[in-house]
């Protein structure tokens, strides 16, 4: 379905937006916000799990957070490199949608797959705007804002955004990555089953003590961002 999204959000790997975002996804679809996520690839080189399982997974923890719209581009698993082909297919998604917002993976991360999703997120939401750019018969469309958001790093973040009465949202969409999170006897021993939620939680509860509230998530911005109101708290 064609239709205006307020916020549209990539990851290069089903599960990178819930870890990065998922409260703040939550917060906003109580609010009657309509949220877009676009995996980049069908992590089909994931140590644990496989495509099918994934793609179930990934579809629960959607509907959990309340998203409107989901999907992949099924691009290579460890070959997101700065591509025109894949420049041009995340930007049909863009046009596609329409968002207001578009967040991706911030660009300093363990995992080269993140950052290179940022970078190509960053020049499709570019190229989205120019009029001779072409897509398959789509006008052109000009993102208002674009931010980023950590999944394995802890950055300090250029604004916080308060999901103290979301975060168990958060952790119940990642608990649906059962094969990621969740140790077993055959699990391949990777970060991701030894304690990871529990390192999520405790990041987001230090980034919310930092300023009063129970839970926030961090994010980051290459533009200033200008306060209108609530600058008194009020």
């Amino acid at each position: 379905m064609d239709s205006n999204l307020h916020i549209l959000a990539f990851g290069a790997h089903a599960d990178d937006v819930e870890i990065g975002m998922g409260g703040t996804i939550a917060k906003f679809t109580a609010l009657g916000k309509k949220i877009g996520i676009c995996d980049l690839t069908d992590s089909d080189l994931s140590s644990n799990g496989n495509v099918e399982t994934r793609k179930k997974e990934a579809s629960n923890a959607a509907s959990i957070l309340g998203v409107d719209e989901r999907s992949s581009l099924g691009l290579p698993d460890r070959g997101l490199y700065l591509r025109e082909e894949y420049i041009r297919k995340i930007a049909e998604v863009i046009r596609k949608y329409r968002p207001n917002v578009v967040f991706a993976p911030f660009f300093e991360d363990r995992h080269p797959d993140h950052g290179n999703c940022a970078r190509l997120v960053e020049e499709a939401v570019f190229s989205a705007g120019i009029r001779k750019f072409k897509t398959r018969g789509q006008l052109p469309f000009r993102v208002e804002k674009i931010y980023f958001y950590m999944i394995n790093g802890f950055h300090k973040p250029d604004f916080l955004i308060d999901i103290s009465s979301y975060m168990d949202k958060k952790i119940e969409a990642l608990n649906a990555y059962k094969s990621q999170f969740e140790k077993t006897e055959q699990s391949f021993a990777t970060p991701l089953v030894n304690g990871y939620i529990e390192t999520v939680e405790a990041r987001e509860k230090l980034y919310g003590k930092q300023v009063g509230v129970d839970f926030a998530e961090g994010f980051k911005t290459k533009n200033l961002i200008l306060l209108n109101r609530d600058l008194l708290g009020e």
